[in-house]
């Protein structure tokens, strides 16, 4: 009777050990999770892709593990963070990510602006009050418009909601950086002679980073590395072609 109840016990412990493992705790297996904006981000209908997507993707094979990439919201990979059921991303630093991830290495600086239709320009903030943007939702472009009550915020799921709604006068401008408005201008076919001077308002810096609660399991210090080379042998450049193409986007910059 011992025996069968410590037997039992036993079964019952490894169980419970093995239900608590997530596919995300797996050793040699990465939970990745890309932000759904082209040209970083792009679910199709049967597979998906993406600068950060196929980078991310890279990273992965090239430390040893295999990976499950998913495309989500930012409020969502936030979230999956701060849990542990996600263990990598690519995207800004958010002040609320502070205690829950590590930086591991920075892409190339992107510039965040606001831009009209042709003829409409911005040469400040303060020329913003009273205006409404479209804003990605989740995401936070600028500390100086977020923070002021006077410019208004008009959410959007994407890019291409945000431009439509511009298009319809909806909204006075459009907030991101330039590359996503302009992909998803070239996907409906409008050109970039439809649009205004872009104003700058603050640069931001996309990292690779993971969840602290991976960081037992997962190399900071080789997937630095082993980013460093993919950066070196032109990997980014080459995606921003096959993603991008020849939409311009004069005003992206490096480190």
């Amino acid at each position: 009777m011992t025996r069968f109840f410590i037997r039992k016990v036993s079964t019952l412990a490894l169980l419970c050990s093995l239900s608590s493992i997530s596919l995300g705790d797996s050793l040699d297996h990465l939970q990745i999770r890309t932000i759904a904006i082209a040209p970083y981000g792009i679910k199709g209908t049967t597979s998906s892709g993406g600068i950060y997507y196929d980078i991310a993707n890279i990273l992965a094979k090239e430390a040893g593990y295999s990976a499950n990439n998913t495309i989500y919201p930012y409020a969502r990979i936030m979230a999956e963070l701060k849990s542990g059921q996600t263990d990598l991303t690519i995207m800004f630093k958010y002040k609320e990510l502070r205690d829950h991830v590590i930086y591991v290495a920075p892409l190339p600086t992107l510039k965040n602006v606001v831009i009209g239709l042709n003829g409409i320009s911005f040469d400040s903030i303060s020329q913003l009050k009273g205006k409404k943007l479209a804003y990605l939702r989740g995401a936070k472009f600028s500390d100086a418009i977020d923070n002021d009550p006077e410019i208004y915020r008009q959410e959007t799921t994407d890019f291409t909601q945000g431009l439509k709604m511009l298009m319809r006068g909806r909204v006075d401008a459009i907030i991101g950086p330039m590359d996503p408005i302009l992909s998803a201008a070239a996907r409906m076919n409008w050109s970039e002679a439809l649009f205004g001077k872009p104003f700058i308002v603050s640069e931001r810096t996309p990292w690779v980073q993971i969840s602290k609660k991976s960081a037992k399991r997962i190399s900071v210090e080789k997937l630095k590395s082993l980013y460093e080379d993919i950066e070196q042998r032109g990997e980014l450049q080459r995606l921003r072609q096959k993603y991008i193409g020849g939409i311009a986007a004069p005003l992206e910059a490096s480190d």
